[in-house]
């Protein structure tokens, strides 16, 4: 019998491909695919849009304002989802694409999901050059979306319509695979979108995608049993992948009856509640001086789901020389890190057959008495610095224990770069798990107000998105408060004014520098007695958002409360201190000058001698 088959441009056997994939979420089949980004050029418009024009009530898409941003917002889309559902982001190509690098550098950083599609040059070359190609004298084939290659976790050109038969099938699952998951790039040929192949019928039937829970092997899982008994300070620190595994209640379930502390990273803060029992805070430098103590003496940690970034480490500072890692990671390559026992296998998975093999031992009494104790005075800590002054300026700890206190239990709190994340990360106190995104991988810059417009996509009727971010990062990236508007999606962005890049000042200083070009007061401009302020609430304005520049934290208060009952999405702007900040009691290797004529650098570089002489190098 002869095969059946359909006849399609390769452009309509994608879209059509896409639109049949599905996947379950807490027992309901939903699309695989939830949308499409898109901004079209002459790459992608005349074969692409026009079979996504024909799916548009399957397969929605949204209009961007920027590629950058769109790709970004897909992947706060994808983090709300917990990498259950994924957005497509498609541009054009040449400065389309290539505006698409950064976005999949952050969801590459992450470990998150984006299908990235873009337009390329003609396989046949001959009408070579084309607008926006580059051409490589003594490499024809390559193109600016070669520029992928690094920042992919599956990379393809479609140069043939039959290709995406295979190539399609590969993408997914490196996108849904725990240990492989992140973006993945297909370019798409102009002139190959446009071609006509039969495809088989049965490429087009209904898929359900599920994503593998691999689990241990049995000796490791023995030998880090072994292990745990035989700790005396144990330690847990819980990362992204916890989250993405569901296996938040089973490990705060573990660390109670186990009596282990719970500290968490970045990525893996909201795991649980802050005043959960078993939680003892962030770890690392923009953590806790809870967490960080706890790290500093604990002669076993568990560390789960985390790839063990410097932030979490402190650039590897934050541990005892002695201290043995169990690291449990779907991926082999951070599971391996510094010697610790790989134990390789889905966080969920794992932590049962640990838990299973325990049998009656806990942790000694001691060490959650300790943790309780360090968490309270961090937490007094906290109340101090949080606490309302009459100072003219706020600081960001006072902005953010406002901001917190305003939202509610469903609000999602969204931040990336400069002062906020070691703000939030270590004052957002957090009321329901899955409610913080952070994205301090790749603290990437403009991720913000664009992933708070994907956040309200996911999580429509659940909670709303509040994005925190300086002046700096809103100057990068804003135009997707249009987007909000434009679609109808929700946000509460608070600005924290402090007059530039605040914080990488504050770096630049302690390492010995004076302040040069971060705040607007060093910078070579035009008149530096009275620099030029942008009005952030009447910028929002401008694009169809509600705005209100507050003078204090009661102004802030009520302009939350007012934010909140509005009808779309609302900027709120405050001034705030660029030199006061929530202390952090853990180091961070960065390269410092060795030589200088500055006394105050070479200090700094001293100091920095010291931080690498406590380093654990590879172990």
């Amino acid at each position: 019998m002869p095969q059946a088959t359909i006849r399609l441009t390769m452009a309509q056997a994608l879209v059509k491909y896409l639109c049949n994939q599905f996947t379950e979420i807490d027992g309901e089949r939903v699309p695989l695919f939830a949308g499409v980004f898109g901004i079209f050029g002459h790459g992608n418009v005349t074969c692409l849009s026009e079979a996504l024009e024909a799916v548009q009530d399957r397969l929605p898409t949204w209009r961007g304002q920027n590629e950058q941003s769109m790709a970004l917002a897909a992947i706060g889309f994808a983090k709300a989802k917990r990498r259950r559902q994924i957005m497509v982001a498609t541009s054009s190509i040449g400065p389309g694409a290539l505006n698409m690098v950064t976005a999949a550098g952050t969801a590459h950083a992450n470990r998150l999901p984006v299908l990235i599609l873009a337009g390329d040059t003609f396989a046949n070359r001959v009408p070579d050059p084309v607008l926006q190609q580059v051409e490589h004298f003594g490499n024809p084939t390559t193109t600016v979306n070669d520029a992928f290659k690094a920042v992919s976790r599956y990379w393809d050109r479609i140069t043939l319509p039959e290709q995406i038969i295979s190539s399609l099938p590969q993408a997914i699952a490196t996108m849904l695979d725990p240990a492989d998951c992140g973006p993945a790039f297909i370019g798409l040929c102009q002139d190959t979108q446009e071609v006509a192949f039969d495809y088989p019928e049965v490429f087009f039937e209904p898929k359900v995608w599920t994503i593998p829970r691999p689990r241990p092997d049995r000796q490791r899982v023995a030998q880090a049993v072994e292990l745990l008994k035989n700790a005396r300070k144990p330690l847990i620190i819980s990362g992204g992948g916890v989250r993405y595994s569901g296996a938040e209640e089973t490990l705060a379930k573990f660390a109670v009856e186990r009596g282990i502390p719970i500290v968490e990273t970045i990525a893996g803060k909201g795991t649980l509640t802050h005043y959960h029992p078993a939680h003892a805070g962030p770890i690392g430098i923009i953590g806790s001086t809870s967490a960080n103590a706890l790290a500093g003496d604990a002669d076993v940690i568990l560390a789960v789901g985390t790839r063990l970034q410097d932030f979490t480490t402190g650039s590897w500072t934050a541990f005892a020389p002695n201290a043995r890692f169990i690291s449990i990671n779907a991926a082999r390559f951070d599971a391996t890190k510094h010697r610790a026992l790989s134990v390789v296998g889905d966080a969920l998975e794992a932590v049962v057959e640990i838990e299973d093999a325990l049998g009656n031992w806990k942790s000694p009494p001691a060490r959650m008495e300790q943790a309780k104790a360090l968490f309270k005075e961090w937490d007094q800590l906290l109340d101090r610095h949080q606490a309302p002054t009459n100072a003219p300026v706020p600081t960001y700890a006072q902005v953010v224990a406002t901001v917190n206190k305003a939202a509610g239990e469903n609000d999602n709190l969204i931040a990336a770069a400069g002062g906020i994340p070691g703000e939030v990360a270590k004052g957002w106190r957090v009321k329901n798990p899955n409610t913080f995104d952070l994205e301090f991988g790749f603290s990437c810059m403009g991720y913000e107000i664009s992933a708070g417009w994907g956040n309200a996509m996911a999580n429509e009727g659940k909670g709303t998105p509040i994005v925190m971010l300086g002046d700096g990062t809103y100057m990068m990236m804003n135009s997707d408060i249009y987007s909000s508007v434009l679609t109808g999606k929700k946000m509460i962005v608070v600005v924290c004014d402090n007059g530039g890049f605040a914080v990488i000042n504050r770096l630049q200083e302690f390492k010995g520098t004076p302040g040069f070009n971060n705040l607007l007061k060093d910078c070579r401009i035009g008149n530096p007695e009275n620099p030029l302020h942008v009005d952030f609430a009447k910028h929002a304005e401008a694009m169809g958002a509600y705005g209100r520049h507050c003078e204090s934290l009661g102004d802030l208060e009520a302009a939350l409360e007012w934010a909140k009952g509005n009808d779309r999405t609302t900027v709120l702007s405050i001034a705030t201190d660029a030199f006061a900040w929530v202390p952090g009691d853990a180091d961070w290797d960065v390269g410092v000058p060795e030589v200088s004529e500055r006394e105050t650098v070479m200090a700094a570089r001293a100091h920095q001698q010291e931080i690498r002489s406590r380093q654990r190098v590879g172990v």
